[in-house]
């Protein structure tokens, strides 16, 4: 089982959009995108001593665009995977850019989302005050992992990057093929035999044979044991709040135009504002 994101395309200024883009606002609607988020127990093994440690928890968001249009594909900005890209880089939302904000009781911070309840917080008084991550993944292997003690806060530029439970190390992801279990290794772990695997996909219609659909999926995995040491959550994920979101990117002959794909959109689109943020479903999130 997963939890299954459909997200919409925000609308503040879908009627410019379209116009740049050349094509019609109901074309816009029509871009599909799916997040798939699963919850898994991974074995660890110590490989100095020899033992199997305590699984850990893992989340794996697996991201899946389609479009309907050859013209909004020639124009989409979607780079090719390359093995060597896999790393750290900033501002990744400048360009297409898959995005997952997640907040919860693992995240540490002086004030949690669950104490911000316990202490009479509401939900948008809490919004401010609630310590969250934001993940960012260009389909060409970059990524960048941050992490906020309050909403937008600090506002420094680029954000101040998410440390692992040590305090040390920069936190990471795993790139993975679609339903594939993620490596146990670092971020740049068997990447070239998976170059191959998640690659965008070009399929023709079933129902058209004229026609094409455009299919793009990129997968990655976030060991939660990063954000907390493994012997104080056991049973828990330690996330309760997730908001997966999509910008893409597209050139065209008046420059760069950017499309904003979340849940449900604040107006103008803010992915930070926890207000329209989803309940984790932990269950339904749970590998079968």
């Amino acid at each position: 089982m997963s939890q299954t994101f459909n997200l919409c395309l925000s609308t503040d200024t879908l009627a410019a959009d379209a116009q740049q883009l050349g094509v019609t606002i109901e074309d816009l609607h029509n871009i599909q995108i799916e997040v798939v988020a699963t919850l898994a127990q991974i074995d660890q093994t110590d490989q100095i001593a020899q033992r199997t440690e305590q699984p850990e928890w893992q989340l794996q968001l697996d991201y899946r665009v389609t479009l309907l249009l050859e013209s909004l594909a020639a124009q989409l900005e979607w780079p090719t995977w390359q093995p060597t890209q896999v790393g750290f880089v900033d501002y990744l939302w400048e360009q297409t850019c898959l995005e997952c904000f997640l907040a919860g009781g693992a995240i540490n911070s002086t004030v949690s989302i669950n104490n911000a309840h316990e202490m009479g917080i509401n939900l948008a008084d809490g919004n401010k005050t609630s310590p969250y991550i934001e993940i960012n993944a260009n389909p060409d292997g970059r990524y960048a992992l941050y992490q906020f003690k309050s909403y937008r806060s600090p506002a420094t530029l680029p954000p101040t990057p998410l440390l692992q439970a040590d305090g040390q190390t920069r936190a990471f992801i795993n790139w993975t093929a679609s339903h594939c279990p993620a490596s146990n290794g670092t971020a740049n772990a068997e990447q070239n035999s998976l170059s191959e695997q998640i690659k965008p996909v070009i399929c023709s219609s079933t129902l058209n044979t004229a026609a094409k659909t455009y299919h793009y999926e990129r997968s990655f995995s976030f060991l939660l044991s990063q954000i907390y040491n493994k012997e104080d959550v056991i049973n828990d994920t330690g996330i309760d709040y997730i908001h997966p979101c999509v910008i893409l990117s597209f050139s065209t002959t008046f420059g760069t135009t950017a499309l904003y794909f979340a849940p449900k959109h604040a107006s103008p689109p803010d992915f930070h504002n926890l207000e329209y943020w989803s309940v984790f479903d932990k269950q339904a999130a749970l590998a079968k």
